[in-house]
């Protein structure tokens, strides 16, 4: 019997709000594998999903919401045993707050705990070009445990709209932490 995951799902406001839509309506459909989902968004992503998405959807999803500040949330101590943070899409601000353990929200400290107590922690970053800052945060993280997955979309499986085009970036997240799914599977048929 495989163990059901404990996920926690960080958006912040960097642009890619398609990228946690489709992370969440996923995570729906898998959730014979999950015990629970934890969501923790910034003010400044709701803000971009409104912008980006058109809506406020992220309300009626039917995980536990933890306001940002909310540091009695499960997951801000080791004890609750969630097993993977993924924050997507991620700011080079919080993930420079990760890299120089600066805990001052509780998207930040999730991951520090995250990290401290070696579980997975799967870094999706939006921005681009990289500043020299931004390749020593993501060496940084990456040097702690972390795992750092750009939001680059793959074309191989030949994508008709943008929601397949972001749902390449989705699939290798969701393979990243270990769930089990039906995607396209780089020359599998051959």
């Amino acid at each position: 019997m495989i163990k059901k995951k404990k996920i926690i799902v960080a958006i912040t406001g960097a642009s890619g709000s398609i990228y946690a839509k489709l992370l969440l309506d996923n995570l729906l459909k898998l959730s014979s594998q999950i015990e629970n989902v934890g969501v923790v968004m910034s003010d400044n992503a709701k803000e971009v999903w409104r912008f980006e998405l058109g809506n406020e959807e992220y309300d009626n999803y039917p995980f536990t919401f933890y306001h940002k500040m909310d540091f009695n949330a499960p997951f801000a101590s080791g004890s609750a045993k969630f097993d993977t943070m993924i924050i997507i899409p991620c700011s080079m601000g919080t993930l420079g707050r990760i890299a120089h353990g600066i805990s001052n929200d509780l998207i930040s400290r999730a991951a520090d705990v995250i990290l401290k107590e070696r579980r997975k922690l799967v870094a999706v970053v939006r921005d681009t070009p990289f500043s020299l800052i931004h390749i020593n945060n993501l060496k940084i993280v990456t040097e702690a445990g972390g795992i750092i997955c750009p939001a680059n979309p793959s074309f191989y499986s030949l994508p008709k709209t943008i929601e397949d085009v972001a749902q390449t970036v989705v699939n290798r997240v969701i393979d990243l932490a270990g769930l089990e799914q039906e995607s396209y599977r780089w020359n599998e048929d051959k």
